[in-house]
């Protein structure tokens, strides 16, 4: 027999498709009466080529993510079926945060992101999350379109 997601990680990037996802989220979180870790990821490249970013902006953009989801971090944290609900919010390179200083700190057994839909010169440059997901995560992976 297979056991069930003791830890759900869900990877929000800020866009309008993250609350569908975050709401996908909570649903396996509370199939599998297990924990979910919201993360978030402020991308600091853009701020970093100016050379340093004042700390009231990655506060600003960290107070808005939180805002975004307000409404489903409730639902969430007053779900019985869920076991606990946490939020975590970096600013740093997107990748490198994401799997240094959260996914490799929380270790989830399911990782669950969007497919963000990036124009084909951009996927051609960047990359996707979800692929960089796949190639560097122990667990299982559930991209949600």
């Amino acid at each position: 027999m297979i056991d069930g997601y003791a830890k759900v990680f869900v990877a929000l990037d800020g866009t309008e498709q993250q609350n569908f996802v975050l709401r996908r989220a909570m649903k396996v979180a509370a199939n599998n009466g297990a924990k979910l870790i919201i993360g978030h990821v402020i991308d600091s490249t853009a701020l970093e080529s100016a050379g340093s970013y004042p700390v009231d902006l990655v506060n600003g953009l960290e107070q808005a993510f939180r805002d975004s989801i307000a409404t489903e971090l409730e639902e969430a944290q007053a779900n019985p079926d869920i076991a606990e609900v946490e939020v975590i919010i970096r600013a740093g390179r997107i990748r490198e945060t994401l799997k240094d200083e959260m996914l490799d700190v929380v270790n989830p057994d399911l990782v669950m992101c969007g497919a963000r839909g990036l124009s084909s010169i951009k996927y051609a440059l960047l990359g996707s999350i979800s692929t960089f997901l796949l190639r560097n995560s122990e667990c299982d992976i559930l991209v949600v379109k």
